[in-house]
C-alpha cells in the first residue's frame, strides 16, 4: 500500500496544481508529453504509453488542438489517419510542466540520500519495465 499512497499523494498535488495553473487535466498534459516526445504519433498509439480509454485521449487531443498546443497532420498513406505534432506553444508549455514536475520530484524525494535515490530509481525502473505493470494474475477482469 505504500507505493499506492506515494503515487496517489503525488498525483493529488501534481494534478491539482496543473489543473489550476494550466487548466489542463492529467490526460491532456500526458498526451502532450507523448506527442512532443514522439512527433507524428497517432492518438490511438498514446494508449500504449499512457493506458487510458480512447475517448479520453480523443478529448485530450481536441483540447490540445483547440489551445494551439498541437496540430494534426494527415498521414501520407491514409488521409483519415492523423499524425500529431506539438507546436512551439505546446513545447513551451510542456517545458514549464516538466520543470515544475522536476521540482516536485525533488521535493518528494527530499528525505532520501543520493544513494537511496539511486536505489529507489533502479527499483522503480525495474518495476516499470517489468511484464506485470499493466496486467495482473490476481486482479483479472
Amino acid at each position: 500500500m505504500v507505493i499506492s499512497y506515494i503515487v496517489l499523494g503525488n498525483n493529488a498535488v501534481t494534478t491539482r496544481y496543473i489543473e489550476r495553473r494550466f487548466r489542463m487535466p492529467v490526460q491532456a498534459w500526458s498526451a502532450l508529453y507523448a506527442i512532443d516526445k514522439f512527433p507524428g504519433i497517432r492518438a490511438k498509439e498514446i494508449r500504449h504509453l499512457f493506458p487510458r480509454p480512447q475517448n479520453t485521449i480523443s478529448r485530450a487531443v481536441s483540447l490540445l488542438e483547440a489551445r494551439g498546443f498541437i496540430v494534426q497532420n494527415p498521414s501520407d498513406s491514409d488521409g483519415r489517419e492523423k499524425r500529431l505534432v506539438a507546436t512551439e506553444a505546446g513545447t513551451a508549455v510542456l517545458a514549464d510542466l516538466i520543470e515544475v514536475s522536476r521540482q516536485r520530484q525533488e521535493e518528494l524525494l527530499g528525505p532520501l540520500s543520493t544513494e537511496e535515490r539511486a536505489v529507489f530509481f533502479e527499483l522503480a525502473r525495474k518495476i516499470a519495465t517489468g511484464p506485470d505493470l499493466l496486467r495482473s494474475a490476481v486482479m483479472r477482469s
